[in-house]
């Protein structure tokens, strides 16, 4: 029996592991222009089933699982929700653009890994096409004894706008420890708190805009017992700006490996910006100790 397997339809891709679903993706979710539509995964789950993402939380009904966005590009906003404007603050504007899935150019459907390549095209609310995008999600490293699973992210945006494009966040344009953007997982609310731990401290506001490998989140579930942890690499860019780690433990859950945190990376025509990522999925709370040592282990 293989490790895993990719069922497809019409508008979703649902990935299982060991007679569990472990991620679905909704590579063309409609839904309202102000939340930004674009592809996302959820739920997410680990190997016991737990669901580890959130979808449409009433504080944010644009976060929607773990899914690749971008907050601020040239005072267009593809993340959703209001945008943040120097001297202004958080309005919402016209100006929130969606994600086009074009089609699948790869697929492996099952084995070690189950893998699919997509391309999509990024589309403002005037309607102009901005970039292409080539991204491919990577299922692989199923290990039943440490009851870990793990995703590798990998994305090429290409600037087909015909001008200068600057990516960037709410921290480039004013608002310190807001630097969200890029590849971003909204977590349950029942993780509200949790741990947040790196290779040296376990300090979630210390950890805020860090330049750091990995960071990893666990949390205690509701409903079922028992917690679970997710462990992100920052990976690379090859923008200029180093990654910086955009997370939060209050007042909800969530964190992102930000390409552009406090500087914006700029894209004249036809150039491209490169990201790669890992998620680890465990479904237990390991000790610290335990915890680094895994994730030396596990490292890209």
């Amino acid at each position: 029996m293989p490790d895993f397997t990719l069922s497809l339809t019409d508008t979703d891709a649902v990935v299982t592991a060991s007679g569990v679903d472990i991620a679905r993706y909704v590579f063309d979710p409609g839904g309202a222009a102000s939340e930004g539509p674009k592809p996302y995964l959820h739920p997410v789950r680990a190997l016991d089933g737990a669901v580890l993402s959130a979808f449409r939380p009433w504080d944010h009904r644009w976060h929607k699982g773990l899914q690749m966005t971008w907050t601020q590009v040239s005072g267009q906003n593809f993340w959703g929700g209001p945008t943040f404007q120097r001297d202004v603050g958080y309005t919402q504007l016209d100006n929130v653009g969606r994600m086009r899935h074009d089609r699948f150019t790869a697929m492996t459907d099952a084995g070690s890994e189950v893998a699919f390549t997509e391309e999509l095209t990024w589309i403002t609310q005037a309607g102009e096409e901005w970039f292409t995008e080539s991204r491919t999600h990577r299922f692989h490293g199923l290990d039943t004894d440490r009851r870990l699973w793990m995703l590798d992210f990998a994305t090429t945006l290409r600037n087909i706008s015909g001008r200068e494009l600057e990516l960037g966040s709410p921290t480039t344009e004013g608002r310190p420890h807001a630097g969200y953007t890029g590849f971003a997982l909204r977590m349950p609310r029942a993780w509200t708190g949790g741990r947040v731990l790196s290779a040296d401290s376990d300090d979630a506001d210390a950890l805020m805009g860090a330049v750091t490998p990995w960071l990893a989140f666990s949390g205690e579930h509701d409903e079922v017992d028992g917690g679970a942890t997710v462990l992100v690499f920052a990976g690379t860019s090859t923008g200029a700006p180093p990654i910086r780690w955009f997370v939060r433990s209050e007042p909800f859950p969530i964190m992102s490996p930000s390409a552009s945190f406090d500087r914006p990376i700029v894209l004249a025509p036809g150039e491209e910006v490169s990201l790669s990522h890992r998620h680890v999925f465990l479904d237990s709370i390991p000790a610290a100790g335990e915890l680094r040592t895994l994730a030396a282990q596990v490292a890209p």
